[in-house]
């Protein structure tokens, strides 16, 4: 690389003020020749406290050598997780959705601290996705996303198990339908080694995204992590960074409008989960790219599910991998026109460009279904209105076979006595579970309900029961479902004023959320309301809950 291209670091180690600089950087390995280079911020969110992400930081050692041997100089920093699957059900979920905006921080800090020139980000469970490119959309330096890669299936009793698995366990546990013996048996088999959760949950779905944004290379959301191919991915990954860099092409050359468009539809012909709404408003906001939450209905009619994927199907992302990856779908859209190929990646060329090889066989497997017969014939996402979701709320439809429900309410004030009432068997055919003062600020940290929703499953109620929530879901949750419910209970949202026996209409077909409650006895039930005391008087959930913004504006705090 020529010395111009060092065009942020060269603050921190030219001239005769930056001796000291140099000389804390040459503690840490540099000769007189890096002093030129471009510095590479190597940013992992490795760690040992989850199998999505136990494996980043050797990723990020088979990065290295070709950064260097590409005229770079990377600085490795880490960053962190908290991992769905562990914090489930209990108060460390309500750190999970936080840990997405203070990544993002964290690498804006680190990055602009040291003035880096481009950054190699690393990621693996949910929020270390979102976070990691919310940061490089932040600081618009050359930069790249690489995902660790989703685990493979267990095995059990001769089928494969995951962690929803584990989950669903828990349910069919308690109602007595499996036996201790199996659900410790599906326990120890879920979760073989590293990787991030298998189905089309968060992770899969946010690491597919950022290969249609543009912002992940081609091949790498569907390559499993233990993978040898893994290290020849490192070193593809640094000349492509080596690119952008000598070109100077930064995100948000990338994360356009027509970009959002094709990550947008490349998740629902996925089957994608929910939270994939809220992320990418938070990746538009950071790089000020026109994005609102009421632009995914459009995607959702005109886009059918291609893939028969966990939860609601029956495959893994291994199994994808087989027939093509995330890559096969995509030229599917490209080849039907509803992808922009001409929107620029982080190879440096079009998306459609990048596709130009990708050859798709749908004979022999039925992972992924032609157009002429799909899972679904519409998207699994829809946004609904009505005066319990005024600012908008999202509707999960995969694995249920029709999202229309009418159905009393049963109100819970947090996910733990929700669980508690199913696990009781207190919950009827026909139920509309309302689980409250779980939003960004009420939780504060807009828990997920995978433990209630996989306990209703589990319980086979699954196209029986509807839950509804101002918090959000699992990518692994199924059935009929509406999270992000805005305003929420916290702010005075209509969430916070229903009462047991109220009827709730759900409805795809009319994008519709509504209380059966008259205006004015709504408005006898809201005389006096305040809102309630956030449990936490200081520290990271306090600020969070001060700072954070609707989810229907992607609950961001920037």
């Amino acid at each position: 690389m020529a010395e111009q291209l060092n065009r942020r670091s060269r603050e921190m180690t030219e001239g005769l003020s930056r001796t000291a600089n140099r000389a804390m950087l040459r503690a840490v390995g540099f000769k007189d020749k890096d002093f030129t280079k471009p510095i590479i911020g190597l940013a992992s969110a490795g760690s040992e406290v989850s199998p999505c992400n136990y494996h980043l930081n050797e990723l990020a050692e088979w990065a290295k050598e070709p950064l260097r041997k590409r005229g770079g100089v990377p600085l490795q920093f880490n960053t962190f997780v908290v991992t769905d699957g562990e914090a489930m059900g209990h108060e460390g979920m309500k750190c999970s959705l936080p840990s997405r905006d203070t990544i993002a921080d964290v690498i804006e800090l680190v990055a602009r601290g040291h003035k880096m020139d481009a950054l190699f980000g690393l990621g693996g469970c949910d929020k270390t996705i979102p976070g990691t490119v919310m940061a490089m959309a932040r600081l618009n330096l050359p930069s790249i996303f690489l995902y660790g890669g989703t685990i493979l299936p267990g095995k059990y009793r001769g089928r494969d198990v995951d962690i929803v698995s584990a989950f669903e366990a828990v349910g069919a546990a308690g109602r007595g339908i499996m036996s201790e013996e199996e659900r410790h048996g599906i326990e120890c088999a879920a979760c073989p080694g590293p990787g991030a959760c298998g189905g089309m949950y968060t992770a899969n779905t946010m690491a597919s995204a950022m290969v249609a944004i543009g912002m992940a290379p081609p091949g790498n959301a569907s390559l499993p992590a233990v993978d040898r191919a893994k290290r020849a991915e490192m070193g593809r990954a640094a000349g492509f960074l080596t690119g952008l860099i000598i070109k100077n092409i930064s995100p948000r050359d990338i994360m356009t409008r027509r970009a959002f468009e094709n990550a947008i539809r490349t998740v629902m012909a996925l089957g994608g989960s929910t939270n994939a709404v809220l992320h990418l408003l938070a990746l538009a906001r950071e790089a000020e790219a026109p994005l609102t939450v009421d632009d995914f209905n459009p995607f959702a009619e005109t886009t059918p599910i291609l893939c028969d994927m966990k939860p609601a199907g029956r495959y893994v992302m291994n199994d994808l991998h087989r027939v093509g990856g995330v890559e096969a779908v995509m030229k599917m859209l490209l080849d039907r026109g509803l992808l922009h190929g001409d929107c620029l990646t982080v190879t440096g060329r079009t998306l459609a460009e990048n596709l130009a090889g990708v050859r798709v066989s749908l004979e022999g497997q039925d992972v992924i279904h032609p157009f002429e017969r799909p899972v679904r014939a519409a998207g699994p996402i829809f946004i609904l209105r009505g005066n319990l979701a005024e600012e908008g709320a999202v509707l999960k439809t995969c694995g249920i076979e029709k999202a229309e429900h009418s159905g009393p309410a049963r109100v819970f004030e947090r996910e733990e006595e929700a669980l508690a009432a199913i696990l009781d068997g207190k919950i009827r055919k026909g139920d509309t579970i309302v689980i409250r003062y779980e939003g960004p600020k009420g939780g504060p940290g807009m828990r997920e309900m995978l433990a209630p929703t996989a306990a209703i499953a589990g319980a086979g109620l699954l196209n029986d029961v509807a839950l509804i929530t101002d918090g959000r879901f699992s990518g692994g949750s199924h059935g009929i479902l509406v999270g992000h419910i805005a305003p929420e209970a916290q702010v005075g949202g209509l969430i916070a004023f229903l009462k047991d026996g109220d009827m709730i209409t759900i409805s795809a077909s009319r994008k519709l959320l509504q209380a059966d409650v008259s205006d004015e006895e709504i408005a006898r039930r809201k005389a006096g309301w305040k809102p309630r005391e956030i449990a936490y008087t200081h520290g990271a959930l306090y600020k969070y809950a001060k700072l954070v913004s609707s989810a229907s504006r992607g609950a961001v705090t920037s």
